[in-house]
């Protein structure tokens, strides 16, 4: 390879790594709380969203399994 490339990979790499070591924090048990606040959700509608959740839970029948890994089933 030559030596130009070699260089613009290693500094990719560094420039991720960088990136991805910035973007980890320790949140505090006492911080928690003011980040489950509903503003922190980016949602651009929050009533919209909830009235589709409402919506398609009734169609189908189950609820849940959105927005948090599940199995699928509507156990939440």
């Amino acid at each position: 390879m030559p030596k130009t490339l070699t260089r613009v990979l290693i500094l990719a790499a560094a420039f991720t790594a960088a990136m991805v070591a910035g973007g980890c924090a320790t949140v505090q048990p006492w911080q928690r709380g003011r980040l489950a606040d509903t503003c922190m959700v980016f949602d651009a509608d929050a009533d919209q969203v909830a009235y589709m959740a409402h919506w398609q839970e009734s169609r189908e029948g189950s609820a849940g399994g959105n927005g948090v890994q599940s199995g699928g089933c509507g156990c939440k």
